[in-house]
């Protein structure tokens, strides 16, 4: 579904470049729901920019459902984002118009798009009984909780019967037991229309309701992680979780490159140099040296004289 290699951004602020990515690989299946996280400046949002033809990258490639967005034309790119992604922002403010009820803020983008009235106001209801708010759906924002508006804009991101959609701190406003139940939607709607679904979170705690979760560091993969064992319940109202089993991976990029995370570093005392050594079970990394950054230079140093 998704292909990004060796994806680059470069931001010109001022005389200043910033890197937001640096040469960052992924590959998403047709179907799967993909969490991103990362530090702030990870690159987790421009990632999600590009994906969704609201930034072209500096260099590399991204395919999307086989159409390479870097390759596709204005117009083009203007038709991708109306009908094949839908967004989901963090603040409310960015995806719901206050003076309209909810109903019509879910036909809105099918009024642009030239629906005719019948059909979208049957899909508009249609969404909205999806998310739970079917008897909701001629309130005004004023009258809806913060986990009713973001409701209402999963619904409105669904309007126009996307393939892709791409989440930004969907639960960054709402409460812990909110945002379980924002993620059980997510999950239920991927697999009833057919979606791929990513998501870009701080909240450790999505692992019990995606495929897989892919963390990003200074604008390049970094580890990805898996559940391996472990249940969840399925309904928002009785949210609780067994001890979810995962497994972390570190994530080679194409050209063989990889980030050992932080804490491996420094419990290994490992500098800006290893040696990768063959043994019957696979290939074993040790510090060069056994020092701190730079130390491995200095060993060396002193074994020469």
């Amino acid at each position: 579904m998704i292909i990004c290699e060796n994806l680059v951004k470069i931001y010109k602020v001022a005389d200043l470049e910033v890197v937001a990515l640096q040469g960052l690989d992924l590959t998403v299946e047709k179907g799967e729901m993909l969490a991103i996280v990362g530090p702030s400046g990870a690159g987790k949002t421009t990632l999600l920019n590009i994906l969704g033809g609201l930034d072209r990258p500096s260099a590399g490639r991204v395919v999307v459902h086989g159409q390479d967005l870097l390759k596709m034309s204005a117009p083009a790119l203007d038709k991708y984002r109306r009908h094949q992604v839908g967004f989901v922002w963090q603040q409310t403010a960015h995806n719901l118009i206050p003076y309209l009820t909810a109903q019509e803020n879910v036909e809105l983008p099918m009024t642009i798009s030239g629906l005719e009235w019948k059909k979208k106001s049957a899909w508009a209801g249609e969404l909205l009984e999806m998310v739970g708010l079917g008897d909701r759906r001629h309130h005004r924002l004023a009258h809806l909780s913060g986990g009713e508006q973001q409701r209402v804009a999963i619904a409105v991101a669904l309007a126009n019967k996307p393939i892709l959609i791409l989440a930004d701190e969907p639960t960054g406003e709402v409460d812990s037991f909110t945002a379980r139940g924002i993620y059980e939607l997510f999950h239920r709607l991927n697999e009833a229309y057919d979606l791929t679904t990513i998501i870009v979170t701080h909240d450790a705690g999505i692992i019990g309701w995606v495929d897989r979760v892919v963390a990003i560091r200074d604008g390049k993969t970094a580890t990805e992680t898996r559940q391996i064992m472990g249940a969840k319940s399925q309904t928002p109202d009785q949210i609780e979780e067994e001890e979810i089993q995962t497994e972390e991976l570190v994530v080679v990029d194409s050209a063989g490159r990889l980030q050992i995370p932080e804490a491996y570093r420094e419990q290994y005392r490992i500098g800006e140099r290893v040696r990768l050594e063959p043994t019957d079970e696979g290939l074993l990394i040790r510090p060069a040296g056994g020092g701190t950054r730079g130390q491995g230079d200095k060993e060396r140093g002193r074994q020469g004289d």
